[in-house]
């Protein structure tokens, strides 16, 4: 099926209208697509020239789609000033007069995302291959410990134990993908990682603020530097425990086991750090001490994870999401359950 990822003729109307009424500029142009369909749509444009980049949700919203923006917007708020690489925020929207959702615009970032491609320099230089994963890894370690109270972010955290809830909200988000069409019965290994998670849960540690869904397809790299050049794709941000985020770095850095696959165009090329590297380099800059419990990280991060991209199958067999990309993460998504019952056995191919 066609999905529109960018802005129809009406939407830049109603956009240009909305970015002149609130003082940002006078004329939207260059308006094109980066990313997006079923999850969200990524727009690149100008506004009075200036190169901006304007985030909505998918062409079929979900309903906690406007809800999801609000929280982009509140992570970004939060972490002007701070050191964690990420895209500048400009403006958002909450009027859904204009696009009928939830939108906002941030500043456009220099760098290339390695799932899509691979800049030359890397091509040419294992060094920087290698170095820019202990780039990422220790920019993780600084999220984490971000100032967060009484911050934008503060205002939308859930109270009580965030790792007491991980199981039955996320179990609550695989029923929400009925429909006639798709059963969450037909993924039986969910309810069995789901039952050693809750009996084997670490106790909180000090909350701090998380990415979740920290992978090679959500970080952009800068293109002469091995260096990060920002976290991207928020919507999944929260304050919670930092080490879930170490968990899911590990699980989806393409050296070895590779669950989801990305970032193979760069792994192929060889020289990256290995997972004993990231784990090293996190903890050097900074990052959460107690990892003696993290084949219990790994774990959850594959549940969610999977349980996360098992959406996009159900929306396709509903006919709300393309083909290709329904089927391949739900070939992924069988994956981490595999891989997260494996380490629920002991065996932790990341250990």
């Amino acid at each position: 099926m066609t999905v529109d990822v960018t802005l129809n003729e009406a939407d830049q109307e109603a956009l240009q209208g909305w970015v002149r009424r609130t003082g940002i500029g006078a004329a939207v142009t260059d308006v094109e697509p980066l990313t997006g369909g079923s999850q969200n749509i990524v727009v690149r444009l100008r506004v009075d020239g200036k190169a901006m980049v304007l985030r909505r949700p998918p062409a079929h919203p979900r309903p906690t789609s406007d809800n999801t923006m609000r929280r982009e917007i509140a992570v970004l708020r939060t972490l002007a000033g701070t050191s964690v690489p990420h895209p500048g925020f400009i403006a958002g929207c909450e009027d859904l007069d204009v696009l009928g959702v939830v939108f906002y615009l941030m500043e456009a970032v220099d760098g290339f995302n390695p799932g899509n491609e691979v800049d030359s320099a890397y091509v040419d230089d294992p060094d920087m291959r290698h170095r820019v994963g202990l780039s990422y890894a220790a920019s993780l370690a600084g999220l984490g410990n971000v100032a967060w109270k009484g911050s934008p972010l503060a205002e939308i955290r859930r109270p009580g134990s965030f790792l007491a809830r991980q199981v039955p909200q996320f179990m609550r988000l695989l029923e929400s993908y009925r429909h006639a069409h798709y059963a969450p019965e037909s993924f039986p290994s969910v309810r069995v990682l789901a039952e050693w998670l809750d009996s084997h849960r670490p106790p909180d540690a000090e909350p701090g603020v998380m990415h979740g869904d920290c992978h090679l397809n959500n970080v952009l790299l800068r293109r002469e530097v091995p260096e990060l050049a920002a976290f991207v794709d928020w919507e999944m941000c929260t304050i919670g425990d930092p080490l879930l985020d170490l968990g899911w770095m590990l699980v989806c850095w393409p050296d070895g086991p590779n669950p989801i696959d990305v970032g193979g165009a760069l792994a192929a090329l060889g020289g990256l750090a290995s997972r004993a590297e990231l784990l090293d380099a996190y903890r050097d800059a900074g990052g959460r001490r107690r990892t003696s419990r993290l084949d219990w990280y790994v774990a959850m991060a594959c549940f969610k994870l999977g349980i996360v991209i098992e959406g996009t199958w159900s929306r396709y067999l509903a006919g709300q999401a393309d083909a290709e990309a329904g089927e391949r993460l739900h070939v992924s998504a069988q994956n981490l359950m595999e891989l997260g019952t494996r380490v629920s056995h002991g065996d932790n191919p990341f250990a």
